[in-house]
This record gives structure tokens, sequence and C-alpha cells, in this order.
């Protein structure tokens, strides 16, 4: 398993645009013990080696449940990472395809994880940007073995690089007391894991359920992984960059989260925290002052997704953003057909640095 996952921060050791995972949480995601992904879906690992030397890697993977909501019989592929050499790259997908055939799937998609809170999405634009900790990096000729192989696109990503204002867009300063009257929401700042803990449980992961239910590849996440992505995540925030929004029933309503970019601070670490990684991380995730910020996610559940709260998000973090000397604040992957999304970010300056694609094929 270590070489499984080293093989990455090797073949990208000298790219200044890459961001190393933590061998640590590598291991844990891929641990049956530790991640409950497993209760609901099965993998398989692939390495190729070459005269003794690893040439690439790739997991397989079967969801079961997403599989279930979507009514499909999809083999994912993901870590999906090799040298340029289509040889290579061939036998690692057609490993995949033979083990996805066996368990009666008819579909190969990928690159993406277990779940959409994984890695996915090929990188087709935006070499030249350092990724988030959040997202997938791979080099250009990557493209070319995929569409090679006879996968073509299901779908599209882009993710936004928004250089903050001095003040709130005046558009959405008149807006922000209207939406407060009418939809009768309130931001509720907590501070803390324990407090987020014992005023709310997990109910801000069923949420995300709900949100993200029409998504692309989603599968409706279980009690225990709920709470384990929420253990392994919500830890490690600034409270700061939290915004909780809740209705007069003091229900949750939407959910904001964002974090200070540790790229720079992951390439120290090597993916390995110690003897002195978690040091470089600490840091990065302490920092008074920041160039860089990474916006997670934000959440709306359904029956509120048209009443505009989203602008409740940005008087909230705006005031942090100057705080903190933010100056780039950057999206994860947002959907090409997430028109609502993409509305958010239009009304700042803003551009789209860089496009992901999820393919599929027939098998």
């Amino acid at each position: 398993m270590l070489q499984f996952i080293k093989f990455a921060n090797n073949l990208y050791k000298d790219d200044k645009y890459y961001c190393p995972p933590l061998i640590l949480d590598e291991l844990n995601t891929f641990d049956r013990k530790k991640n409950p992904v497993h209760e609901v879906s099965e993998h398989v690992i692939y390495m190729a080696f070459r005269d003794g030397q690893a040439v690439g890697r790739i997991v397989g993977i079967i969801n079961h449940a997403a599989n279930e909501h979507w009514g499909v019989k999809k083999v994912r592929f993901g870590w999906f990472d090799f040298i340029d050499d289509e040889e290579v790259s061939r036998a690692l997908l057609d490993a995949v395809v033979a083990w996805g055939k066996s368990k009666g799937m008819t579909t190969l998609n990928g690159p993406v994880g277990f779940t959409d809170y994984d890695h996915e999405g090929l990188l087709i634009q935006g070499y030249d940007q350092a990724v988030p900790m959040a997202s997938l990096y791979n080099y250009p000729y990557y493209v070319k073995h995929v569409e090679n192989y006879g996968l073509q696109k299901e779908a599209d990503w882009i993710e936004y690089k928004i250089t903050p204002p001095d003040e709130l867009p005046e558009r959405v300063q008149r807006i922000i007391p209207i939406v407060r009257e009418r939809s009768k929401v309130r931001v509720d700042k907590v501070r803390s894991v324990k407090e987020l803990q014992q005023k709310y449980g997990y109910s801000y992961m069923d949420l995300f359920d709900e949100a993200y239910r029409n998504l692309y590849n989603f599968q409706p996440l279980t009690q225990r992984q709920k709470e384990y992505i929420a253990n392994l995540y919500f830890p490690l925030l600034n409270f700061d960059f939290l915004t909780i929004l809740v209705n007069e029933k003091d229900e949750i309503v939407g959910c904001g989260v964002g974090m200070p970019d540790i790229t720079e601070a992951l390439q120290k670490t090597r993916g390995r925290l110690f003897p002195f990684g978690w040091f470089h991380l600490l840091k990065a995730l302490k920092a008074k002052k920041m160039d860089a910020f990474d916006l997670l996610l934000i959440a709306v559940r359904p029956d509120y997704q048209n009443k505009g709260i989203n602008v409740l998000f940005f008087e909230d973090q705006f005031k942090y953003f100057k705080q903190y000397g933010i100056k780039r604040v950057e999206t994860t992957a947002i959907l090409e057909t997430n028109h609502k999304n993409q509305a958010n970010w239009e009304m700042f300056p803003h551009e789209i640095h860089k496009r992901r694609r999820a393919y599929v094929k027939n098998i």
C-alpha cells in the first residue's frame, strides 16, 4: 500500500503544481475497518511494473449504493497515475474493465473516487495552476491516453478563481436585508467542533445529502459515512470560515465551509506528517494572515434554494476575507451544468482557470 500511495508523489516530485495527499489519509481511505464507504462498495487495486520498476497504478471501484441510486452498472476507476506510455495505461484500464465485467458491470467511469467527497475529474485545463488539497492534478498527457482508450466525456466541472473586492458589490449589499427579512434565515456562528456537535449533531451532513442529491455520481451517505467524513475534516477547520444558516425553527438550511489554502504546506510535507510535516500543516491551518483561500462547499436545503440566501454566506465571510488579508479565493469543482452555483461567483471579479472531466465507456 505504501508503494501504491507513494507512486504518485514520486511521479510528480518535480512538479510545482502537484499537491501531495497525506500518506496517512490515503491509508485510512482504503482501510476497510476505518472507512465505512467499504460497507456499500468494493474495490480492487492494481499496479503496473516494468523491469521491476513501478510505472503505473489504478483503483477499480464499484459503489453499489450509487449504482442503485442512479440505476446504472458502473465500474469506476480512480487513483489513476502512470508514465507516458500507452501500453501501461491500457494495461491498467484493461485490468479494471475485466474486473468490472466479472462483477456484472456494463460501463467504465472515471477518474472518480468512492464518493464525490474524493478527488474526481481529469484535469483538462489549468496545468499551470497549483491545485488545492481537495482537487485532482494530472499531467497533460493523461488526456491523450484516456481518449485513445475510447473513453468519452460524461461530465465537466469548472473552477473559479475569485479576487475579493474591497467592498461587497452594491447589488449584494442591497438585497441582503430583503433576503433576511423574507426568508427568516440568520447566521449562527459556532466556534468549535464541540459546540457544533452539541447544537446540531450531524444534521449538517444530512443537509449536504439533501442539497447534492441530484449532482453527478451522488451516493446517499450512510450515517456512519456522514460521521466519518465530518470527524475527518471539521476538526481541521478555522471556525471563522464555517457559516451555518438556520431558519426560525433553528433547523440548518445552509452551510458554507472553507479553509486556508494549504497546498504549499502539503508540498513541504511530501505527504508525511512526521517528523516535521505536522508543523507545516498546523502553521498553515492556524495562520492569521493568508493570501489564498479554498472554498470547499456551499450547500442549501432544496426548499431554500430559490430564496437568495447565498448572499448571507457572502456577508458573513467577507469580513473575514478582509481580516485575514485574503487576495485569492478558489472554488472547488462546479459542474458546468450547475448554473445556480456559477451565478454566485459572477457577481465578483473572477476567472474560470481550471476545467476537469469525467469519462465513460461501454464495456
